[in-house]
């Protein structure tokens, strides 16, 4: 039985290229995502290029549903053997730390840490039985660099990549990668860029574009030699 992958949070920008990336490698496909139409297109765009794809419609932010949510994964593919975790909509923004209350932090918790710790939890225990498995999730440089003016996600990221360098060390000697991309750029194609551009926003301005198949690649690099906790792409200087 081949290998999948299930790509939450898979939209037209970093989803699409690390499904296709995974795609060339004979992985079969999971597709997570809110809209039912972007999923049909990105499986029919997946399936003429020779790939094997299902959509699964799911709201992220909904942290109680995930086992229920990974169950009807398991139900069409009988496995899950990486977890590519990076959903971020046009509707989550950077909010200077001046201005970061209570309630701008308990927005971003359920999708950006309380989420992707649950899905660990449910696939954890078929890859501990199996010797095998992967978690690769995507974050913002801001995560690990702090900036003015761009809060609000950064502190919950930064969590959540706390989280991540821990899970790498406890899970190794069990055969089990645990894998983080920081991101230091809009990626193109991607919801949030177009949001970006739409809305003129001064303080992403200054942040390069990067096209989402640097990323897959990136990351296809990360799980195959499983020899690093993160990477940062683009690289500084």
């Amino acid at each position: 039985m081949s290998q999948v992958i299930a790509v939450f949070g898979a939209g037209t920008g970093l989803g699409a290229s690390v499904a296709r990336r995974f795609g060339r490698e004979g992985f079969r496909v999971a597709l997570v995502a809110r809209r039912k139409e972007r999923l049909d297109a990105l499986v029919e765009e997946l399936g003429g290029d020779g790939v094997e794809a299902a959509g699964f419609t799911a709201d992220l932010s909904r942290t109680a549903e995930v086992p229920e949510l990974v169950a009807r994964i398991r139900d069409r593919f009988g496995r899950i053997d990486v977890v590519e975790y990076g959903p971020l909509g046009g509707e989550h923004s950077f909010t200077p730390a001046a201005r970061v209350d209570a309630a701008v932090l308990e927005k971003s918790l359920p999708l950006f840490l309380l989420t992707p710790v649950e899905v660990v939890r449910a696939v954890l225990p078929e890859w501990t039985e199996r010797g095998d498995g992967a978690f690769l999730m995507t974050t913002g440089v801001t995560a690990i660099h702090p900036r003015p003016g761009l809060s609000g996600l950064g502190p919950v990221a930064a969590a959540a990549r706390n989280y991540l360098h821990s899970l790498n060390g406890e899970l190794a000697d069990a055969g089990i990668y645990a894998g983080t991309l920081s991101v230091g750029a809009m990626i193109a194609r991607s919801e949030a860029s177009e949001t970006v551009a739409a809305e003129e926003l001064e303080s992403l301005a200054e942040f390069p574009v990067v096209d989402p198949d640097e990323l897959a690649e990136q990351y296809w690099e990360m799980y195959t030699g499983r020899d690093e906790v993160e990477r940062v792409h683009p690289q500084a200087g």
